[in-house]
Parts: structure tokens; C-alpha cells; sequence
């Protein structure tokens, strides 16, 4: 199949184009190049683009899984023309979109392209994740475009192919705003689980994705905003560390902002004078200790499985119960062997012994962590309780 995949794309131009950024102006905008990979053989697929805020930019997947009489797809992507081109190969071969699920509450980055992707497949049913909130203004499905005449809910209306997968829901949590919940799924002919934000695992290398667009590994490989973009390997590899140490801390502690005047002083140098540049406007200081802090996060030849810390300390400081009965739900699997996440590296070896493992760490060690990489974060978490957008108490259950 790939080298069919790759002939087509060698015979067509590539129609990566996505009106709807404005929507949700996220990098790289009106343009979404798609990796399309076969993950485990006649069974499961992934098309994965980038995603991020001012080059902090990570994969996201939509993950295709093969059921009774066609394919159900998990957590939507932006639909262009050249992911639905590749997503027709698959069902040439393997059946038709019968299902669309969006598993998660909150993720907004999920979402907003589920009316798009619903309209490419009028005949598809949407199964979304129940008690759906969007910010500021908390609107109707109906007002984003999902049809709520094809549209049924996780848990409350039953679950799609039952016969195929099995369906565990993480939380819900009263997060403040609205909850956070998430509903993860085993696909039995693959042995694998599907999941959202729950789990990721991060590969010590580059994406492949970035082979389209390298541009945020090496803007974020430079020590000053007068360095010019240099493409090397090791450039590469510098700038995925920092930018898994952006996404997973949001402002690290071996990071430091620059004075204003020191960030003016180098920016505008010749080869620098271009949007790509930013204009030579670098405002990172990377102080020594940076690359260990990465390497010790994802692990020096293999990635480790691990909640990512934004997600463990902001949305799970204090209901780390709540995470540990849906794990123990997770260990009951008698033949579970993968991890597919929506974020990073997919597919991971997931068996009853990381299962286990990972269930030692969380009690083990330190689940509200405050100091280190974790201080930023901390005091995010701090601010929202002190103002009252979260609640100060546990957060175990969420009443509608």
C-alpha cells in the first residue's frame, strides 16, 4: 500500500489547503501537510499533521481502525484534499466511513474540525463524547455544524461497534470551566488502545512529519534571534527536545525570556529580514541544563509511556484516584499489546507489565510536583484556584 501511496502523490500536486484555520489559528495555519501511515497491517491507520502556537508545533493523528463492514474514525483531523485522498485508498479496500468519533470533552483542537469531516462523509454517524463545552461562548452542536440528526452520545446513547471495540471512559472531572472526560478504545483485532490525551509517549527523534516542514525544529534550535535557520540533523534533533520541553511544561525552568531591548538588538540581521524569521524576534534564553531535562522527560534511546505533565497538573492534581481506577480498568484487557495516541509516537508496545509499571510511578512518586519544570505550571494551577475557575477540592465528580 505505501509504495501505491507514494506513486499518487508523485503523479498529483498535493492539495493540503484548510479554509478553516481562522477557526482556530494554530501553526501551520491554511496549510496542513498529512503523514499517512499504515500502523498495524489491514487494521489500523494514522494521518497525522502538525499543530501548535509560534512554532511550537507537534504531531496530532486522526486514527482510522478497521470494524464490521467498513472503518470508524477516531479523533478528527482537517479533512483536505489530500488526506481524503489517501483515506479513500483505505476504503477502496477495506469499506466505507460508517463512524466518526470525537472521544474527548475538551479538546478543542479535536473538535473544530468535526463539522468539516462530518460533511465529507454525509452517510457517516457521529458518536462525540458527552457534555461537549467550547469557550468563551459555550454554543449548540448544532451552531459549529456537527448535524445533531446523525449525532449520538458516548455512554448515554450506548457505544458504536461494540462487537469490534471496547469503550473506558477517564473521568468526567469538573475542570471549571466544564469537564474533562475522555473515552478510550480497545480495538480487539489489533490488541490495540486508542486514546486522546490520557497517555503519550515521545520518540527521542524527530517526527517524520517534520520532513514536510522542518521550520519549527529549526527556529527553535537557535541560541539567539541573529543565528539564521541552519537544516542539519543535529538541528533538528536540538530543536524537537525544545519543543517537546515547550509543549509539556509550557515554560520550562532551564528557559528564560530575554530583555526586550537584548531581543530588539538581534533582531533584523540580513538573512533574517522574513516572516519565516519572525524577523530575527527570538525571546528564548536556554540556560545549561535544557537538553538533560528533555532527555530525562522522554528517555534517552526509547520513549517511555507517561501522562503529559500539562495534562497531569492541570487536569488531574487532585484526582490522581480517578486516573488510577481507569488504568485498573485498562489492566483488566486479557490481550492488550498497543498504544495509539492523538499526540507523538504511535504505534507503543502497551502491555499488562507498562500498564503496571506506570501504576507503581504514579503512586510512587510525586503527583503534584511544584518545583523544577513543574513551577510554571504550578503556578498556573495556583491561580486558577485562588480566582476560583477551579474548584478546591477533589475533583472527582462532576455534576452537569
Amino acid at each position: 500500500m505505501v509504495n501505491s501511496i507514494q506513486e499518487i502523490k508523485s503523479k498529483q500536486p498535493l492539495d493540503n489547503n484548510w479554509p478553516w484555520w481562522p477557526l482556530l489559528p494554530l501553526y501551520p495555519y491554511g496549510k496542513k501537510h498529512t503523514l499517512f501511515r499504515e500502523l498495524i497491517p489491514n487494521q489500523v491507520w494514522s494521518f497525522e499533521q502538525l499543530q501548535g502556537l509560534y512554532y511550537v508545533a507537534v504531531p496530532i493523528r486522526l486514527t482510522v481502525v478497521k470494524v464490521d463492514g467498513g472503518l470508524m474514525l477516531v479523533n478528527p483531523l482537517p479533512p483536505t484534499k489530500e488526506l481524503l485522498r489517501d483515506l479513500l485508498l483505505i476504503e477502496e479496500k477495506h469499506g466505507p466511513v460508517l463512524t466518526i468519533v470525537l472521544p474527548t470533552a475538551s479538546g478543542l483542537e479535536h473538535k473544530i474540525s468535526l463539522p468539516a469531516l462530518a460533511r465529507a462523509f454525509p452517510n457517516a454517524k457521529l458518536w462525540v463524547c458527552p457534555g461537549q463545552w467550547s469557550f468563551p461562548l459555550n454554543v449548540s452542536l448544532d451552531f459549529i455544524g456537527i448535524p445533531s440528526n446523525r449525532t449520538y452520545t458516548l455512554s448515554e446513547d450506548g457505544f458504536p461497534h461494540q462487537e469490534d471495540c471496547s469503550w473506558y471512559s477517564l473521568g468526567p472531572l469538573n475542570i471549571g470551566l466544564g469537564r474533562f472526560q475522555e473515552f478510550s478504545c480497545f480495538h480487539k483485532a489489533s490488541n490495540s488502545l486508542l486514546v486522546t490525551d490520557a497517555l503519550v509517549s515521545i520518540d527521542p527523534s524527530p517526527p517524520e512529519l517534520f520532513n514536510f516542514d522542518p521550520l519549527p525544529l529549526l527556529f527553535h534550535a537557535r541560541d539567539r534571534g541573529d543565528q539564521l535557520l541552519e537544516d542539519t540533523p543535529e538541528q533538528r534533533r536540538k530543536g524537537w527536545l525544545r519543543l517537546v520541553l515547550f509543549a509539556s511544561f509550557l515554560r520550562p525552568q532551564n528557559l528564560n525570556i530575554p530583555p526586550f531591548k537584548d531581543i530588539l538588538r538581534r533582531a533584523f540581521k540580513p538573512g533574517l529580514r522574513n516572516l519565516k524569521a519572525h524577523f530575527g524576534l527570538f525571546p528564548f534564553s536556554w540556560q545549561d541544563g535544557w537538553e538533560e531535562s528533555a532527555e530525562l522527560l522522554i528517555g534517552k534511546k526509547q520513549p517511555h509511556i507517561q501522562i503529559a505533565p500539562v495534562i497531569q497538573r492541570l487536569v488531574f492534581p487532585r484526582s490522581r484516584d480517578s486516573y488510577l481506577m481507569w488504568l485498573e480498568e485498562i489492566y483488566s484487557l486479557k490481550r492488550i499489546s498497543w498504544l495509539i495516541s492523538a499526540h507523538y509516537s504511535a504505534p507503543i508496545r502497551f502491555t499488562k507489565r507498562q500498564i503496571k509499571d506506570l501504576q507503581k510511578t504514579i503512586i510512587n512518586e510525586p503527583w503534584v510536583p511544584e518545583e523544577g519544570n513543574w513551577a510554571f505550571l504550578n503556578s498556573v494551577d495556583q491561580s486558577l484556584l485562588k480566582t476560583g475557575i477551579v474548584p478546591n477540592k477533589p475533583l472527582d465528580h462532576f455534576k452537569d
